[in-house]
């Protein structure tokens, strides 16, 4: 039996998870349960853990596996874990919850080269090469593409240095969203989007990062995050 702090947090992983396919930071689960230090965070992800509704991956900061959910949160159509979002790479058997290339239906994506998960990198519109994810991921009529990330500056959404991150081509955002930002027409970086008083914030899930405040038209969104291949 789950305490009703910890089916909210448990909730909110699952939905964060399903939009966004990764899981969200220690601060944005404290804000959401409206918690006043990230200490109650820690205690609430230890219990779930304990009770083999999640599971932390090793080496990995704030990832976050869901393992099962319970029948409350099943009956409301909720899906099951991080696997429809992520496929691991470079694996012989990858963890539990995780989804296969095979078991999915290969498509294959254009690498769009790199982008920064730091400070912003000149913008590549050149196909490197392509890289195979499951249909699942990217399902619907819209455009996407993949892209390999460099910098450590969304570690804390589990998102790390050469990681793919594979992207809805899109030219609008809802607060929250982790986007390609194409800065000034020429600097393309990943970042979470938010409007704030007339301003777009493009901010880091790693506090060694600041948070760039930009007009409207300095920004352009070229597409959001809706899955991630794991390197190892």
């Amino acid at each position: 039996m789950l305490t009703r702090k910890q089916m909210e947090l448990l909730e909110f992983i699952q939905k964060r998870m399903a939009k966004d396919g990764v899981p969200p930071s220690f601060d944005e689960m404290k804000d959401a349960l409206d918690l006043r230090s990230k200490s109650g965070i820690h205690r609430l992800i230890t219990a779930l853990e304990e009770r083999g509704f999640i599971r932390r991956l090793a080496h990995r900061a704030r990832a976050i596996e869901i393992v099962k959910l319970p029948e409350a949160l099943e009956a409301k159509g909720a899906r099951t874990g991080f696997a429809p979002k992520v496929i691991e790479g470079d694996k012989t058997d990858p963890p539990r919850g995780a989804m296969t290339i095979e078991a999915a239906g290969a498509l294959e994506l254009p690498v769009m080269g790199r982008i920064a998960a730091g400070v912003p990198i000149e913008a590549i519109s050149e196909v490197s090469h392509h890289v195979a994810v499951p249909g699942s991921m990217v399902s619907g009529r819209s455009e996407h593409y993949a892209l390999e990330v460099k910098g450590d500056s969304m570690i804390e959404a589990g998102i790390n240095d050469g990681d793919v991150v594979v992207i809805r081509s899109q030219g609008t955002a809802d607060n929250g969203d982790i986007v390609v930002a194409l800065v000034e027409g020429h600097e393309a970086t990943l970042k979470r989007f938010y409007r704030r008083n007339g301003m777009i914030a493009l901010e880091a899930a790693n506090p060694a990062y600041e948070t760039r405040l930009l007009r409207d038209d300095q920004v352009k969104v070229q597409g959001r995050l809706v899955g991630l291949i794991r390197s190892y």
